[in-house]
């Protein structure tokens, strides 16, 4: 029998829409300015965390192995057939950025817009559809007080 904490996984996929958003905002009206440039890197690593943390959920409850970094939770989690590779892709190349976003913040490029910026709102919200997909099949039932 696994423990799978459900409650703090869909946690996780409840600031999905709005980490989504603001980076629909961001690249629909891009200037370069600072304000955006901030906003975009907050989105960006908003977006790192609640992937990696969801991962590390699914990989801690249903026991797969023990994941060495952020891209091999990823990489798990797509080995498990949780995500598929059109989500894979696009979610390893943003867990890859979580470096350069957390510690090497000064060198980060705020007048520019990243590739994946336009590209994340849908992938993040197939990811979270994949998520809660891949939880009712494996455990069935949602949790008490959920959707």
């Amino acid at each position: 029998m696994y423990y799978v904490n459900r409650e703090q996984i869909e946690l996780r996929l409840k600031a999905i829409p709005e980490i989504a958003e603001g980076l629909r905002r961001v690249s629909s009206g891009w200037t370069g300015d600072l304000m955006q440039g901030l906003v975009q890197e907050r989105c960006l690593h908003l977006a790192i965390e609640t992937v990696t943390d969801a991962g590390s959920y699914l990989i801690d409850g249903f026991i797969m192995r023990d994941a060495s970094s952020y891209e091999d939770i990823i990489s798990i989690i797509h080995g498990e057939e949780v995500i598929d590779e059109s989500v894979f892709a696009p979610i390893y190349e943003l867990v890859s950025l979580r470096k350069p976003l957390v510690q090497e913040y000064f060198r980060w490029k705020r007048g520019e817009l990243h590739k994946l910026t336009p590209l994340l709102p849908e992938v993040l919200e197939r990811f979270a559809a994949s998520v809660e997909g891949y939880l009712d099949r494996e455990l069935g039932t949602q949790p008490a007080g959920s959707k």
